[in-house]
C-alpha cells in the first residue's frame, strides 16, 4: 500500500513551522523553501496573500510568514525556480522587498 506522502503533489502539502512576523524578519538573512499564492482574506490591503515558508540556516526548523506584499510576491514568482535561495528582507519606506 503506498503512503500519502509518497505521491501528494507538494503544491499541496500544508507548510510546516510557527508563524514569525514579517516585521520580526527585517534586514536578517533567511533561505527561502517554498510559498504559496492565495487570495487575501484583506481585500482592503492587498488582493493576494503569500505564505512562505523558510529558515534561519540550514539546520534550522522550518518557519513561515504571510505577506501581501505585492513586491515580495512578484520577486518570489519571478524567481520561482531559483528556490531555495538566501534573501535578506527589507523596508523601504512603505513596502517591503527581497534583496
Amino acid at each position: 500500500m503506498e503512503r500519502f506522502g509518497d505521491f501528494v503533489d507538494s503544491e499541496e502539502r500544508p507548510f510546516s513551522g510557527d508563524k514569525v512576523r514579517l516585521n520580526d524578519l527585517i534586514n536578517k538573512e533567511i533561505i527561502i523553501l517554498r510559498y504559496k499564492v492565495r487570495p487575501s482574506k484583506y481585500k482592503d490591503k492587498s488582493d493576494r496573500c503569500a505564505t512562505v515558508q523558510f529558515k534561519y540556516d540550514e539546520n534550522g526548523e522550518e518557519k513561515i510568514f504571510f505577506t501581501g506584499s505585492s513586491v515580495i510576491i512578484s520577486q518570489l514568482e519571478k524567481y520561482n525556480e531559483k528556490l531555495p535561495f538566501l534573501a535578506c528582507i527589507k523596508h523601504i519606506d512603505r513596502y517591503y522587498t527581497l534583496a
